[in-house]
């Protein structure tokens, strides 16, 4: 995020910039590079002109208020919530479900309260991938990977599987975004007792302003992000508005973090979104980094939505492992657990074999 304040710091090592008394010059006292006062001044205007822009920036907000509708009572009237007695995960169902086993932590829980507390979403995204076919892509996931322990591949069994409707907040935005890129450039020449390297240093100034499209973020913190966002993209052009009957035999997880809550998260994936697609046109150089950003949004709205998930529970040596399949695209994500003794049999392996090798090398350059 660009600063709203402005450092005098020397552009070739970063330290604190001095004005020499008695002298038309400017100084670095740790470099001791020289800069007279028109040339701090240029270098400078545009940082000062991007702190402003900063301060303004900060103050901006997204447009949460429209997110998500009221229930109507003929609707609320059908849906249920319980609570997990054990871990404290807050599950909605249909009126139909009076008992099932928690998500997150397999536990049996059995209390079904009229549903309410929360925002009707605007769209859902049906489930398009089966039961079956989360099994079957578990299977598949696994299938190959020669580290697993033979026990888990033998005998593992999908101990628990549930179809989970989970709250996102998705964030449109047009904006105008602007970054300083430095461009590095080196020369190696040689010269008659060393090799020198000269590097030439650029800065490389972009802007442009993009539209970004249902940016997702999960409003539930019993969702794993790092699986939820693993999982994605999800295809929005399949989204349609949201109508209690999509609940119907499937689990809905009530969301637990609110749209405005989920800004940063959206902030920080629009800025690095604006970084990349600004960074794709730096060309030329033989390194690149950006050194500063800012992203203004000029129009934005949130909408609330469900998403299908499969989860997935296996249990291995007492230890639960979950895994995460999108209900709508297939893509499955997870952690298997790891055998010890076969890794420590590869590299005894590897070992094996490069020893002679090594040996016959090492023989040669003797002879």
């Amino acid at each position: 995020m660009a600063d709203s304040s402005v450092a005098y710091q020397c552009p070739n090592c970063g330290g604190p910039l001095e004005f020499q008394p008695g002298s038309d010059k400017i100084v670095c006292p740790y470099c001791d590079t020289e800069l007279d006062v028109a040339t701090v001044e240029e270098l400078f205007n545009r940082k000062q002109e991007r702190a402003a822009a900063a301060q303004n920036a900060k103050e901006e907000q997204w447009k949460t208020e429209n997110a998500g509708k009221e229930w109507d009572a003929s609707e609320s009237g059908h849906l249920k919530a319980f609570t997990c007695s054990t871990c404290g995960a807050e599950i909605v169902c249909d009126e139909n479900t009076i008992a099932t086993e928690c998500c997150y932590c397999g536990n049996p829980t059995m209390l079904p309260n009229r549903f309410g507390g929360m925002l009707k979403p605007d769209f859902v995204i049906p489930f398009k991938k089966t039961k079956e076919e989360a099994v079957a892509a578990l299977k598949e996931f696994y299938n190959g990977k020669r580290l697993l322990p033979a026990a888990f591949t033998a005998n593992n069994r999908v101990e628990d599987i549930q179809p989970m409707y989970v709250p996102f907040w998705l964030f449109d935005s047009s904006v105008h975004a602007s970054a300083d890129f430095k461009g590095e450039e080196d020369t190696v020449y040689e010269t008659s007792n060393e090799t020198v390297t000269e590097t030439r240093v650029y800065q490389c100034i972009r802007s442009g302003h993009m539209d970004f499209r249902r940016i997702p973020v999960d409003g539930s913190t019993k969702m794993d992000d790092t699986y939820m966002e693993s999982i994605e993209p999800f295809d929005y052009s399949e989204m349609v508005p949201f109508s209690p009957a999509y609940l119907t035999g499937f689990l809905a997880d009530k969301y637990d973090v609110s749209a405005e809550d989920s800004v940063e998260r959206a902030d920080v994936r629009v800025k690095k979104s604006a970084e990349e697609a600004l960074a794709e046109t730096v060309q030329g150089y033989d390194r690149m980094s950006v050194t500063d950003s800012m992203v203004n949004k000029e129009d934005n709205q949130v909408v609330y939505a469900l998403a299908p998930v499969w989860i997935l529970t296996t249990r291995y040596e007492d230890k639960p492992y979950t895994f995460m399949m999108n209900g709508q695209t297939g893509k499955f994500v997870g952690t298997l657990p790891y055998d010890h003794k076969k890794s420590w049999m590869y590299m005894l392996g590897a070992t094996a074999v490069l020893t002679p090798l090594l040996y016959f090398a090492a023989k040669l350059v003797m002879k």
